[in-house]
This record gives C-alpha cells, structure tokens and sequence, in this order.
C-alpha cells in the first residue's frame, strides 16, 4: 500500500513541489526526502522502542538518569553523531550533533521518570516495584522519538540528500529542576535556527498554546526554641510564622488572576509539641500565564513572608529554586508541523488497543472512549495556557520552538500517573512515539530544503522577542545535583 506522502506526491507533481500548509501558508520541500525521512525512522523502528522500553524500565527520577542518558547517548555515538556529554554541569545532560553549516536545527529529547508511579504495563493499577519511580509522562517515549527523528535526517544527510547541522539534545530533569534552563544558561542553543519539541498526550495536534511560567521558592522562618509548657514566653515559634504566611497565600488567592496556580508543601514543621520550634520551611510554586505575573506573585508572597515574621517576631527568608518561562509559540513553524500531521493521517491504533484503553478508562472512572488517534483540527491559540509549565518554554525564548503533542495514552485518563505508565511501556506508546518521530523527521525536511520557511519563522520570533530581556529564574552557581 502507498503512503499518504506518496499518494500527495503524485498530486502534486503537475504543479511542482508545493506542498500546501494549513491554514494557507506553502512550504517548497521535496516529497520524496520527506518519504525518504519516514522510511528512515521505520527501518529504524525496532531499535528505537527497545531503548524506549529500555529506559522505562530504568525509570530513574530527576538528576538521578544515569542509564538512560547513557543508553541515549551510546545509540546516538553508535549511529554516527558526535556526543558532548555531561555539559552545563549536568552529568546526564548531552548534545548529540551530525553534519555542518546552517541551517542547525535542533531536537528536544527528555527522560526522567516521576517518583512513587511504578507500575506494570496492564490495563489496571499494579505495581511493578512499589514505592519505585515510574514515566507517568512518557518521557521514556519523549526521548526515543525525538533521537529517532534526529537519526532519520542524520541519514539523508550522510547520503548527501541534506545539507546543514543536526543536534539532539539529551536535556535532563524537566519535572522537577528544569535541566534545559541551565543549558539555556550555557549558552547550548544559541547557535541554533529553529528547534523541536514533543510531548506523549492523550491527543495529536500541534502545539499552539503556551504553558505556564512558573517559580519555585523555599520559604524559611527561624525563631527561637522554648519549653512549650513551662516557659512559652522565652520562645518565638517558626511553625507559628510559618502558619501566618501559609494564611496570606491561601487568602490573597481570591485577589489573584483566574490564570494563577499557588501549591506548596510544608517540609519542616517541628519536631514534637512540647517544644517552641526554631525553624519551619516550605517548599512552593507560584504560576501565571507570563513570566511578570510570576514574578508578581512572587514579590508578594515575599510581603507576606516578612509579615508573618513580624506578627511573630521571627526571621523570614525566601529563596528562588528555579522556575520557567511561558512557551512562546511560532505559529509560521506550527503551521509547517500541523500539515506534516495532516499527511501522516490518525495514528494506528488496533482495536486490541482500543480495547486496554478503555479499560484504562473505566479503572479511573472516565467515559470509556478509548484512544483518539485523529490528528487534530488547526484552532487557534488559547489567549490563556492550561496548567503546567515546563523549561521547554525557557528555550522558546532563546531559538524558535515548533511542538507537538501525539496520542500515547488514553483520553481523560490521568496524566502523572500510572495509566501513562503502563501505556509508555507498551504498543500504545510505541505507536505514538514512531509516529512522532516521523512528524519531526519530515517538518526538519522542510526546514533543511525550504530557506523561506526558516526565515518566516525567525522573523516572527525576532518580532516577538522585541525589547525582551530573557532572565531565567535558576539562581547563580551549579545545578543542585543530588548528593552521592
């Protein structure tokens, strides 16, 4: 059976190479690299979900994916890529690179797992290892497909069918300390004309809307220790101070904006209630959809901090951790990636799978629908992102990042958790992770052979990055790389 590449391609071939996007925007590339690309990522099928499964049985948390970047940059320097490993003081950080000269297109790869979401790849809730990490975002898958695509331009090029620079980036540490933000530090994507990125959903469509920008901070309040009973009034009590700045956030969140998200956990609470505590922390996240509304939450979270330690007559400090900027989205790039998702069709489900999914579903209590494989229709951007942020938008800030999101799991299922986990971990996720790969293979063919749609894309880039003045929220010195 032919493709649906190859079918366009004898459609178009009375009028050139002209491949229509939608809505209305044309890419001049050549079909046949494009099925050259696809095929490229098929016949390296098998050894790209057997990493993927490789490193979801890994399934090492945040810093900690020793083996993973290992497996991940050991296939890249097999296939040919020169490696740079352990770069922007991250050890499991690396960049993989293939070719020369511009234009150098860049692809995102992640790999860390979640804490506590060990599961089997079954269709109900059961614990490979209890207690043990799991990819409850399909970050296994993440990694694999976007090698995979990296690999299949790797191949035309060495074939002298592309000319230009490939880079996988093996960028650890997105869910909890934003390893592409310290690369982004460095300097790693500087060079770059555009970059990819993709993301395991529960639907495939391309990525028009924006994520949330976030700041973590650690709130610590120190007083002074006492007898609780005997003498109280020598004590100053940092669980107290504690209390009253947990009382402001919880209160200012009615005069806050619909699009802000405040969560915080409480580290340090006393020891035992005979004694007047000295010292309290917690550990919180203040959200917006842009960074200045972060960063104005974050002022005044610093107000209630010094208040409470003025009720309380303690010592308040407030410490950045990190955090990351919105995603700012390229539409001329998304709409190049939305017409290389209409060309590949529906991702393939079987009905076997449709029938796991759906018990999926009924295990966690939503509408037995199955998986939506369908690509999508093109909408345009929310003015205002869904929750969750990620360092990817930190990166957008600096290069231009065209995304997408593939169908791994199924529909209203809940994400970080272990439905995600058992279907990253099975043909489910390895469908969506071969098609993902052929997406990103064949938009970067558009991009390599098409030196308009690059410098479409660069210029709405340059014209929204206009007067801003990227300031990641990381604070100064190393990464805080876990203790050994």
């Amino acid at each position: 059976m032919r493709s649906r590449f190859t079918r366009i391609a004898f459609a178009v071939a009375a009028v050139g190479l002209f491949v229509p996007l939608a809505p209305g925007a044309q890419v001049k590339t050549s079909i046949k690299k494009k099925e050259e690309a696809v095929a490229s990522v098929e016949k390296h099928k098998a050894e790209i979900v057997a990493l993927s499964d490789l490193i979801w049985g890994f399934a090492e948390v945040a810093l900690e994916e020793v083996r993973s970047a290992k497996a991940l940059a050991d296939f890249a320097e097999a296939e040919g890529f020169t490696v740079e490993r352990g770069v922007a003081g991250l050890p499991t950080a690396f960049v993989a690179s293939y070719g020369r000269g511009r234009p150098v297109i860049g692809v995102l790869g992640e790999y860390d797992a979640l804490p506590g979401l060990s599961q089997k790849p079954r269709s109900a809730k059961e614990a490979l290892e209890p207690g043990a990490p799991g990819h409850g975002c399909g970050h296994n898958l993440l990694g694999a497909a976007a090698l995979g695509a990296a690999l299949a331009v790797k191949d035309l090029m060495a074939a002298g069918k592309l000319e230009g620079t490939v880079r996988f980036y093996g960028t650890p540490a997105e869910e909890r300390v934003g390893g592409k933000v310290y690369m982004v530090r460095e300097g790693l994507f500087k060079d770059l004309d555009v970059c990819l990125n993709w993301h395991p959903g529960d639907k495939t469509e391309v990525a028009v809307n924006s994520s949330q920008a976030i700041v973590e901070f650690i709130a610590e309040f120190s007083g002074r220790t006492a007898h609780a009973a005997a003498d109280p009034w020598n004590g100053r009590s940092a669980v107290a101070a504690l209390e009253m700045f947990t009382a402001g956030l919880n209160r200012m969140r009615e005069f806050v904006k619909p699009t802000v998200r405040m969560h915080y956990s409480i580290v340090k609470g006393g020891d035992v209630p005979n004694v007047v505590p000295a010292y309290a922390r917690l550990w919180g996240w203040l959200r917006d959809s842009k960074g200045s509304g972060a960063e104005q939450l974050l002022a005044r979270a610093r107000r209630i901090a010094e208040g409470a330690a003025l009720m309380t007559d303690t010592e308040a400090t407030i410490t950045v951790q990190g955090g990351d900027w919105e995603t700012l989205v390229n539409l001329a790039g998304a709409k190049i990636v939305h017409a290389n998702l209409e060309r590949l069709g529906p991702v393939p489900f079987t009905p076997e799978e449709q029938a796991f999914a759906k018990e999926i579903q009924r295990a966690t209590g939503v509408e037995p629908e199955g998986l939506d494989g369908r690509v999508r229709p093109w909408a345009a951007p929310k003015p205002d992102p869904d929750g969750g942020s990620t360092d990817v938008g930190d990166v957008s800030w600096v290069v231009p990042m065209l995304g997408l999101n593939v169908t791994t799991a199924p529909l209203d299922a809940p994400w970080h958790a272990w439905p995600v986990v058992a279907c990253s971990g099975m043909s489910i996720g390895h469908k969506g992770l071969v098609y993902a790969a052929k997406a990103m293979a064949a938009t970067m063919v558009d991009l390599y052979e098409d030196p308009k749609a690059v410098q479409a894309i660069r210029a709405e880039f340059e014209e929204k990055t206009k007067g801003v003045v990227y300031r990641p929220f990381i604070p100064d010195g190393p990464p805080p790389l876990p203790k050994r």
